[in-house]
């Protein structure tokens, strides 16, 4: 990561005091970039005036800011998250652009991908099936701002670049149970069971689908080295070039917690896309990236900072 590069730059981080903003802007701001993060109960990013008051002066902006949340969250909100996600991206690359604005990052997401793609998941295969159902809306959204930012690349010359992250873990994660990912789901659920002295815990599906997990601190960095060093219209994964079973990922939490209970399957509730694992090479050839967390490490901080903070309340 190049410090020179982002000495006093203005750069507008939409999202910014989320789980991957806080650890980017963090990075950002130790490497000299003078940053701004709109908060969304003064700034909603749904509204082009918003969008065009943020924007102004500004010389790159990252777009985290979205509308997120497991399969059940999905499901029971699927207008929300196809229309919040793709007015905020829509609206915020159309100002950028009239704002004079260098550089725009948009962040996508692995739900864009088909159904069935094949694994590890190309970036040529982003278009070839529709998306897991699930979560078909929220990815749609997200994927229209490739085309957006292709077609502005084309038509006005604007550099806008777009990554895939793959599933982001981490300290500081969401464990709110109506809107988290997996892995934080499954943290709470196991130690909620804990402190209730439960002898077995309930998780949706079967088991059987995989999923690839990028640390979140790891993620910041390959969002960086790609606004330093990448300038071209193809997407980019971001991820970490592993696969690992829903049944697997929460014997290792399990493990991890000391929980010894039972897991129910309940396979009345879906299991959301078969596989998730990403080529992850294109990062690395064209801007460097390459995941080094562990995941068994990565996952042990995690729960750290989960216990530190929710069960022993000694968090600061």
């Amino acid at each position: 990561m190049n410090k020179n590069f982002w000495e006093k730059k203005k750069v507008l981080v939409t999202g910014g005091a989320g789980f991957l903003g806080s650890h980017l802007v963090n990075k950002l701001k130790e490497m000299g970039a003078d940053v701004f993060v709109p908060r969304s109960k003064e700034n909603d990013l749904r509204k082009i005036e918003v969008c065009r008051r943020v924007v102004k002066d500004k010389d790159i902006v990252i777009h985290l800011a979205a509308k997120v949340g497991g399969i059940g969250f999905n499901l029971a909100h699927p207008g929300e998250m196809f229309y919040d996600n793709i007015l905020m991206g829509t609206y915020l690359i159309e100002e950028a652009r009239k704002a004079g604005v260098k550089k725009f990052i948009a962040l996508g997401t692995i739900c864009a991908y088909p159904k069935f793609t094949p694994v590890p998941f190309k970036e040529k295969d982003l278009w070839n099936g529709y998306p897991e159902e699930t979560n078909a809306p929220y990815g749609l959204a997200k994927k229209m701002l490739l085309v957006q930012a292709q077609a502005y690349r084309q038509q006005y010359g604007f550099n806008t670049i777009f990554l895939l992250p793959v599933n982001l873990y981490g300290p500081g994660d969401n464990f709110d149970p109506s809107s988290s990912h997996v892995i934080p789901a499954l943290i709470k659920k196991i130690f909620d069971a804990k402190k209730e002295g439960r002898r077995s815990i309930i998780v949706w599906g079967t088991g059987k689908p995989t999923r690839e997990f990028l640390y979140v601190k790891d993620a910041a960095e390959g969002i960086i080295l790609a606004a330093e060093k990448y300038n071209k219209l193809d997407p980019v994964n971001l991820g970490a070039g592993f696969e690992i079973s829903i049944r697997n990922l929460i014997g290792l939490i399990c493990k991890l917690s000391g929980y010894s209970g039972k897991i129910i399957w309940d396979k009345t509730k879906p299991d959301g896309q078969p596989r998730r694992k990403l080529d992850t090479s294109k990062a690395f050839k064209e801007f460097g990236f390459k995941a080094h967390t562990d995941f068994e490490v990565g996952l042990r901080e995690t729960i750290e900072w989960y216990r530190a903070k929710y069960v022993t309340g000694r968090y600061e």
